[in-house]
């Protein structure tokens, strides 16, 4: 047992912990940068972060720009919906002039639900409409 501890010393006590740590937090907390001299009376291999460059958390232009790109892409995709809503309601009315045409006696009943139909769709659209808005001002 003494032989062992012999061989386990501060400095590489602090190499070990520094590579049993994720690379992000060594990287961001560096507290020294070991060199030869320190990893001397162990046999270590050298910590990877020696090899990673010591930057800052920042986001850069470019990373904007793309979020950027990303929300107007995303609030285009959720307007789809309300061209679906304007086809639907075009669908409603289409099949109550059908239906009226079939039938006058049932003018008042085929309209109610032409009524509900288009309210229905309506509400769709205006939903897929706030996920726009919300995608682009909200986030």
């Amino acid at each position: 047992m003494y032989a062992c501890s012999k061989f386990v010393s501060a400095s590489s006590l602090r190499s070990t912990q520094l590579l049993s740590r994720p690379l992000s937090a060594v990287v961001l907390n560096r507290p020294e940068t070991l060199t030869h001299e320190s990893l001397s009376t162990f046999p270590v291999p050298h910590p990877l972060t020696s090899l990673v460059p010591n930057r800052s958390f920042q986001t850069s232009a470019l990373s904007r720009d793309i979020d950027t790109a990303a929300k107007f892409i995303g609030a285009g995709a959720a307007t789809v919906g309300v061209a679906g809503s304007g086809a639907g309601i075009g669908t409603v009315f289409g099949s109550l002039i059908i239906g009226y045409a079939r039938n006058p006696s049932l003018k008042q009943q085929l309209f109610s639900y032409a009524i509900l139909g288009f309210a229905l769709s309506e509400a769709m659209g205006l939903f897929c409409l706030m996920v726009a808005f919300l995608i682009l001002f909200a986030m």
